[in-house]
């Protein structure tokens, strides 16, 4: 019989859990709100296509520093002192709104989230590993994945609320950083085990070992090259002000409720992943979703019903879902312990650009050739994607149940 609720047993899971939400809330807020004031007093698809440039520039920079800091220092004060930049900038972003601060401050403040971004990837998404058994894994990060799209739901909403409320995005930000707060709080109460003593080796040759880890392992390439393409191509978020105001003509509210719709989705499928057996072929899987996701995204771009945007936004949700927990059990089942902040590190540069230089890619086909057009030729480049990815690496298709994966430590050499 299946244990729905084995990893919530544990006690620092819960505490883990709770501090997450109201840092990932507080993220999600400051997404709503930067866009928004951004769209609002530019009206430039441009504007908010930077937004993903200035946060991933950091994340490129520093994720060979990051991912070494996660797998030489204790992860949890590595995180920490992370989500203590995103505090920092939250509070900048609060002053900015208040005072009707410069343009020029908010992308310099998203240059410092980008940078708490960096160091908290590697650091956030290896400290429960640490503290589970492998077998747990799968169920763990379920049940953060709903945590996280919980968050990713109530967020957006509130966020999106309060603007409407108080036409100004400074709550928002002000709700974000306590946020923050309240997760380097609860990070503060976990164990904080070291790495391995094998990532203490000081040699220039360990720095670069995730990327041999990875180049070694075709299947986890194979899944975040997807990843990385599915959702530069693929993904909208950062069109949404567009949507919101001037195709489906909501305002601020609705842009919150569009912004909530995939983790309403992925919410949904997280809860059901927790009750279902482990894939027996989560390879295929992984490409049915992304394909699912596609196909989702080209009817947002063609709809002009709220209804129904919104429920096209939820599907989006529940195939990314899936994608998720497979790639993330993935990584977390094959790598050793001593160089999952590096891989952690790389994997997120990946997850980072096709976020970030995604949201670049969306303003910028907008600003040429039309929101509509924009997010319908990601999705049809989504298509393409599985195609390509299901041809250049088959074995993808053969891959068994995650949990009968081992660490693969022939890649430390």
């Amino acid at each position: 019989m299946i244990d729905a609720y084995a990893a919530l047993r544990h006690p620092f899971v819960r505490l883990f859990a709770i501090g997450r939400f109201a840092a990932i809330a507080g993220w999600q807020m400051i997404n709503v709100a930067v866009g928004w004031q951004l769209y609002e007093r530019t009206g430039d698809p441009w504007a908010l296509g930077l937004v993903g440039v200035v946060e991933l520039t950091p994340v490129l920079l520093l994720m060979v520093v990051a991912g070494n800091a996660a797998d030489r220092y204790p992860r949890r004060n590595v995180a920490m002192f992370a989500h203590g930049l995103v505090a920092i900038a939250a509070l900048g972003l609060t002053l900015v709104a208040a005072r009707q601060g410069p343009t020029l401050a908010i992308y310099v403040f998203l240059a410092l989230i980008g940078t708490g971004r960096a160091f908290a990837s590697p650091s956030v998404s290896t400290i429960l590993p640490q503290l589970l058994a492998p077998a747990e894994f799968a169920n763990a990060n379920a049940w953060l994945s709903s945590i996280f799209q919980l968050a990713a739901i109530s967020g957006p909403a509130m966020g999106g609320l309060l603007i409407a409320q108080t036409g100004t995005a400074t709550l928002p930000f002000a709700a974000a950083a306590v946020g923050q707060v309240i997760f380097i709080v609860v990070l503060r109460t976990l164990p904080a085990p070291r790495s391995a003593p094998a990532a203490l080796s000081r040699h220039a040759h360990d720095v670069f070992a995730g990327f041999r880890f990875i180049r070694h392992n075709p299947l986890f390439l194979a899944a975040i090259t997807l990843d990385l393409f599915a959702v530069l191509f693929g993904g909208a978020v950062a069109l949404l002000p567009i949507f919101a105001k001037d195709i489906l003509q909501v305002g601020p509210a609705g842009l919150g409720w569009l912004r909530a719709a995939p983790g309403a989705g992925a919410l949904t499928m997280a809860l059901l992943t927790t009750r279902l057996r482990p894939w027996q072929r989560p390879g295929r899987t992984l490409l049915l979703v992304v394909t699912g996701f596609g196909l989702a995204m080209i009817g947002f771009g063609l709809s002009r019903s709220f209804a129904i945007s919104l429920a096209c936004l939820f599907l989006t949700g529940v195939f990314d879902n899936v994608s998720v927990v497979i790639r993330l059990t993935l990584e977390q089942m094959i790598t050793p312990d001593h160089l999952r902040g590096r891989v952690s590190a790389i994997n997120y540069v990946f997850i980072g650009f096709s976020n970030e230089f995604g949201a670049f890619e969306s303003g910028a086909t907008a600003a040429l050739l039309g929101a509509t057009l924009s997010v319908v030729g990601g999705g049809l480049a989504t298509l393409l994607v599985v195609a390509v990815v299901a041809k250049t690496w088959p074995e993808l298709l053969r891959l068994g149940p995650l949990h009968s994966l081992t660490p693969r430590e022939a890649a430390e050499t």
